[in-house]
């Protein structure tokens, strides 16, 4: 109990002392709490005193519990001091962050160089019209279709504003499990209920989220193709089965987060067509690179304009240098032959890495995006195996609600043999003794 450093005899004392450790790293993220009678006991307080603290907690989007185990620190709590998904150890290679390959990357340089964008001042458009341009034709050739767009500083900022603009704390949200760490995170923080929905390689499962909006969910989020963390995508089958089970709950929101835009590797197929509340991100972060926290924002044009209002009494804007910069890339044709061939480069480092695992008997799907799933007995083992022989990896629990075990690996880096060496790790870390090591 010690080095947990918990305290108070209220629960408003015991919550306040939970957060203080989580912010100062005493509790780590993933680290699990002391059961509430252990904690009641050590603490000489009522089940029902700690009980209260945890649900302060977990309202706030702090911990988290699953069913049938105790409850865990949130692998990003939304505490400024807290420390954060911890990074690959010196020595070790980084298959962990979910970064894109930095040698695929646009060169900024040219483009920072030209840039002469006019001055912006209080009371402008918000959106440049060269990015509203290039935004519309984009969603529009994926199905999209909307004259309301907004510019967000990235995709879940923009998913956040829809959120906040459609939903109240406590409502029901349906998201896939397996899903984005990020997105459980953050509609914690926001106090709404997640309701996971069971994907397969082509997305969510159509008869689940059908009972998913029976049970009340408002809202639905969802990755359209190379879903993080299993790659899935959507074909045109399963959008179709998927639009059948949303039409039985017409005012349902339906929120489509394409982080991977143009490296996708695959095409778009998007479920907004005929929503009566919708919104569409296309983040441009993955492919022209991180630090361009941008994303375009399609919706219904209550929520758009919902989202406009909310944005106009805060930032008011995002960077027109930004927005000025992103379109004077995405329209450079030179820029859009490198994202196709950074789309083919990614996928073939995908492929490669998926047959070398099948020929070592381990068969998993990912069909588009920078990230394989595999389903793992336990993962702290693996993940030790694995990082003992050089690679450090995610752990599943992060994006796992109800879904069984499994590790994650971002693939956009693996060059060479590296998928063959990373195969041959993977099979020694699930069944010792069985792979054969090359000098």
């Amino acid at each position: 109990m010690a080095q947990y450093c918990i305290k108070g005899h209220s629960g408003g004392e015991i919550a306040e002392s939970v957060e203080r450790a989580i912010e100062q790293g005493a509790l780590a993220p993933g680290e699990a709490l002391p059961s509430v009678r252990a904690l009641a006991g050590e603490l000489g307080v009522s089940p029902t005193t700690v009980s209260a603290a945890l649900n302060d907690l977990r309202s706030r989007g702090l911990i988290v519990t699953r069913e049938r185990s105790r409850s865990q620190v949130s692998w990003r709590p939304p505490l400024g001091g807290a420390p954060q998904r911890p990074t690959a150890p010196a020595g070790a290679r980084d298959l962990a962050s979910g970064n894109p390959d930095p040698a695929l990357l646009p060169d900024l340089t040219p483009f920072l160089r030209r840039l002469d964008p006019p001055m912006q001042l209080y009371g402008g458009e918000p959106m440049v019209p060269e990015l509203r341009a290039l935004a519309g034709a984009e969603l529009s050739a994926a199905g999209v279709g909307s004259d309301a767009i907004a510019v967000t500083s990235g995709a879940l900022d923009g998913i956040e504003r829809v959120l906040q603009a459609n939903t109240r704390p406590g409502d029901l949200v349906a998201v896939e499990d397996p899903g984005f760490a990020g997105l459980f995170d953050l509609l914690r923080a926001l106090g709404l209920a997640l309701r996971p929905v069971p994907i397969d390689g082509k997305g969510m499962l159509p008869d689940e989220l059908a009972a998913a909006l029976e049970e009340g969910a408002s809202a639905i989020v969802l990755n359209p193709r190379g879903q993080n963390p299993t790659g899935a995508s959507l074909d045109e089958k399963r959008a179709k089965e998927l639009r059948a089970a949303l039409k039985r709950a017409p005012r349902a929101l339906l929120i489509e987060d394409d982080h991977l835009g143009p490296i996708a590797g695959v095409p778009r197929i998007s479920l907004t067509a005929g929503r009566e509340r919708w919104a569409s991100a296309l983040s441009l972060a993955k492919s022209l690179g991180p630090d361009l926290r941008l994303a375009v924002l399609a919706g219904d044009e209550q929520t758009i304009s919902r989202v406009r209002g909310r944005q106009a009494v805060g930032p008011q804007w995002v960077s027109h240098l930004l927005q000025h910069l992103v379109a004077a890339m995405w329209g450079d044709r030179g820029v859009s032959a490198a994202l196709e061939r950074a789309a083919d480069t990614y996928r073939e480092r995908r492929e490669r890495f998926l047959e070398a695992l099948v020929e070592r008997g381990i068969e998993v799907s990912a069909t588009a995006g920078i990230a394989v799933w595999i389903p793992v007995p336990e993962e702290a083992p693996v993940l030790q195996s694995l990082l003992a022989q050089g690679w450090a990896v995610m752990p599943g629990a992060p994006f796992r609600l109800q879904s069984d075990r499994a590790i994650r690996i971002t693939t956009s880096t693996l060059t060479g043999s590296d998928a063959e060496e990373l195969a041959e790790a993977i099979q020694m870390a699930l069944r010792p003794g069985s792979a054969t090591r090359t000098a």
